[in-house]
């Protein structure tokens, strides 16, 4: 038995990278589906949970998720553009990845620009 299945951790989600997915913290939550998130790009953006796992998950404040950004919303300096809440991991997913040195520094609690 290996140590990955005592633990319970099968498969782990990866962003798909060539779709656009990042990696993001929720830093703020402002109700009805929208979260204040932070990405790994090192933007702020306003998150909104995909209906597919609105109902199935709960998300909390200092979550990793994973977020895929709208390329068609265009950017201003005074707000925060938008993105597609699309994953959340659990905590042993969370410290599988950090074993493996998968999720960035950046997105370390500590290190998050308020």
């Amino acid at each position: 038995m290996s140590r990955d299945s005592e633990e319970g951790v099968g498969r782990v989600k990866a962003p798909n990278r060539r779709s656009g997915e990042i990696f993001a913290r929720v830093i703020d939550i402002y109700g009805n589906d929208r979260m204040r998130v932070f990405c790994e790009d090192g933007k702020h953006r306003i998150g909104r949970i995909r209906g597919k796992i609105k109902k199935r998950v709960w998300i909390r404040k200092g979550d990793l998720i994973v977020v895929n950004p709208w390329d068609w919303e265009t950017e201003t300096k005074d707000k925060l553009g938008k993105c597609e809440i699309t994953w959340r991991y659990k905590k042993n997913e969370i410290s599988w990845l950090q074993r493996r040195g998968k999720i960035p520094e950046l997105l370390d609690l500590n290190n998050i620009p308020v």
